[in-house]
C-alpha cells in the first residue's frame, strides 16, 4: 500500500472523513531537506470549507538539518487517487520523498 506524508490538512479528521471516508491512523515522522510556507489559495471552493486562504507547503531548504514535521499514512490506491481530486483545485502536486525514517511515500507541495 502506498505512503502518504501530510504536514497540513490532510492530517486533519474532517479533511480525511470528507476526503477518504474514513479517519487515517498514521505514525509520527518527518521531511528532512524542507522547511514550512505557507501559500494563497485562490480557488473560493476549497478555501470555503475551512475557512482558510492560506495553507501549509513546504519547500526545500538546502540545509540537512531542517525538517517539516507530519504524519505518514498507510492509503489505498483509490485513496491517494482520492487526495490528488482534493490537493487539484488549490495546485497541490504529488511528488515521491524519502523520510526521516527512511520510508519513501508520497508528499503534495504547492506547484
Amino acid at each position: 500500500m502506498p505512503l502518504l506524508f501530510s504536514y497540513g490538512t490532510l492530517q486533519e479528521e474532517r479533511v480525511q472523513l470528507s476526503t477518504f471516508g474514513r479517519r487515517l491512523r498514521g505514525e509520527n515522522d518527518a521531511l528532512p531537506g524542507y522547511e514550512p510556507s505557507l501559500v494563497k489559495i485562490e480557488d473560493a471552493r476549497f478555501v470555503a470549507p475551512g475557512g482558510r486562504s492560506h495553507h501549509a507547503n513546504v519547500v526545500p531548504s538546502g540545509r540537512a538539518d531542517s525538517r517539516v514535521a507530519g504524519t505518514v499514512f498507510e492509503v489505498t490506491d483509490a485513496e491517494l487517487a482520492a487526495a490528488d481530486r482534493y490537493e487539484a483545485p488549490a495546485a497541490y502536486a504529488r511528488t515521491s520523498v524519502v523520510l526521516a525514517s527512511g520510508r519513501r511515500a508520497w508528499l503534495y507541495v504547492h506547484r
